[in-house]
């Protein structure tokens, strides 16, 4: 693979941000605007999809309160960005689990803004934005090691799919370059 295509892989993700507990909308949001408000800052992503029927049907599982008045507060659109990027690793009973883990420990902000510090870390390490991994948060427990591990694993998804969607593009070029010759 060609160093720019590295270079552009990496810059891809260089500036990704998930917005942290305050500063995420609580004036109740309808479905519709929170499927778009989601889908922005996951964009950046890849392959991640959120769409109106998946938020229905993770009310229907009891992943995430019903809306009131057919609106969502902050507390389920932090949810929602949590199960959109879990979604990829693990199963709903097992993001279910984690969530009554966390709630636990940490409660709803505290446990959302962990989640949304240790992404943003983890994604630059695996990216190779910076060189080593950063400890985030003070304390050390099975949760949070296996809300670290849930991480690794979806950013080295991220990671690998955006690796291989370059590689078949360059592959197409070099096809199509060697077609114009001929």
């Amino acid at each position: 693979m060609k160093q720019s295509t590295k270079d552009e892989i990496k810059a891809s993700i260089k500036d990704f941000y998930l917005p942290r507990y305050n500063d995420i909308p609580n004036v109740g949001l309808y479905l519709e605007q929170v499927v778009k408000y989601i889908s922005g800052y996951l964009e950046p992503l890849g392959n991640f999809s959120l769409t109106n029927s998946m938020v229905s049907n993770y009310v229907k599982k009891g992943l995430i309160a019903n809306p009131v008045k057919k609106q969502y507060d902050r507390d389920q659109i932090a949810y929602l960005l949590f199960i959109a990027i879990a979604k990829n690793v693990l199963s709903m009973e097992d993001i279910r689990l984690l969530f009554e883990l966390q709630r636990k420990i940490y409660g709803e902000k505290k446990a959302y803004d962990y989640f949304c510090n240790e992404f943003e870390n983890v994604l630059d390490y695996v990216f190779g934005v910076k060189e080593t991994l950063d400890t985030v948060g003070h304390d050390v427990n099975d949760t949070k090691d296996m809300l670290r591990n849930t991480i690794i694993a979806v950013a080295y998804t991220i990671y690998l799919d955006k690796y291989f969607a370059a590689f078949h593009s360059e592959k197409e070029e070099a096809k199509s370059e060697t077609e114009a010759e001929i």
